[in-house]
């Protein structure tokens, strides 16, 4: 069992124990839902992709997340937490064979989320203003104590559909009440501009093939161009067309890698009418031609996931 987070040697308990867990794997898809544990033995090469909905945490090494022109730094003393999908470029930058490495990722949902909010009946602010969907907080104590639980919960696998979904709970309920809340109360709050943003990405992770512009999208949350524009570009770093583009290239780089479609196919499979452009976008994200991408990443398929190698 793991020691308490006031322990002197909570962080080596730990990591040994996190070591143990992940030991020969990369990404570990735990028994508990939206609960992975990651491993790297090394720094790695900036990679991008789309950051889901999340809590990341980590219990030794160091990450960088950049969003646009920002860049987010956290560590064993830091989590980050992102209040939707976020196109972005991770790098991790401590590791070794000794000290590797070693996160943990949280799955968020947005419906628990709002439904906890409720039901704690805590200060709800007026929700007109936007901030950036990914922020870097301090672990506090609580928070740890209740990661070692979720952690020591993977021994009793009987006990994870009743306590796991309490454990979660209460982690929810302390990223809402600490320095991150208002980030994630944003999205969650009916007819505030974050939850109409939030339900335009929703729609755009559905409806990325379709050629729908800016005004139809507005119109589709209830807002006004400029105001949605403006209000999306805020939480995402991208305006809604750049988003959609980034999900069709991450679409079809899956389709390449996991599907076997070659680049053309892909590229139409995404919605796009033009080869030519496709490969060029393609390039620009990536820094590689499509082919020779998804070449390299069938190569790495054997030790984990390659298209979930960095996701928190």
């Amino acid at each position: 069992m793991t020691k308490l987070p006031d322990s002197p040697d909570f962080m080596s308990d730990l990591c040994q124990r996190l070591a143990e867990l992940t030991q020969g794997v990369n990404i570990l898809e735990t028994q508990i839902p939206g609960f992975q544990l990651t491993r790297f033995e090394s720094p790695t090469e900036p990679t991008s992709y789309t950051m889901g909905m999340s809590l990341c945490l980590i219990a030794q090494g160091r990450k960088r997340v950049m969003l646009g022109e920002d860049s987010y730094d956290y560590d064993a003393q830091h989590f980050l937490v992102t209040s939707v999908d976020l196109p972005v470029v991770g790098k991790i930058l401590e590791a070794s064979e000794d000290r590797p490495f070693l996160g943990m990722i949280i799955g968020l949902d947005q419906q628990q989320l709002a439904t906890l909010l409720v039901d704690s009946d805590l200060p709800v602010e007026s929700g007109r203003s936007t901030d950036r969907g990914i922020g870097v907080s301090e672990v506090t104590q609580p928070m740890f104590a209740v990661i070692s639980r979720l952690i020591d919960l993977l021994d009793t696998p009987q006990h994870i559909p009743i306590l796991a979904p309490l454990i979660q709970k209460e982690l929810l309920y302390y990223l809402l009440i600490g320095p991150q809340g208002p980030r994630l109360r944003q999205i969650v709050l009916a007819n505030s501009h974050g939850h109409q943003v939030y339900k335009a990405i929703e729609w755009l992770k559905q409806h990325y093939k379709e050629a729908q512009g800016i005004d139809q999208l507005a119109e589709l949350v209830n807002m006004g161009r400029s105001s949605f524009y403006q209000h999306f570009r805020s939480i995402t770093s991208l305006s809604p067309l750049q988003y959609r583009k980034h999900l069709r290239l991450q679409e079809a780089r899956r389709l390449m890698v996991v599907e076997r479609m070659d680049a053309t196919t892909a590229a139409f499979a995404v919605g796009y009418e033009s080869p030519t452009q496709f490969n060029r976008e393609y390039r620009r994200l990536f820094d590689c031609s499509p082919a020779m991408d998804a070449n390299l990443l069938r190569q790495s398929v054997g030790s984990h996931n390659p298209l979930n190698v960095l996701t928190g």
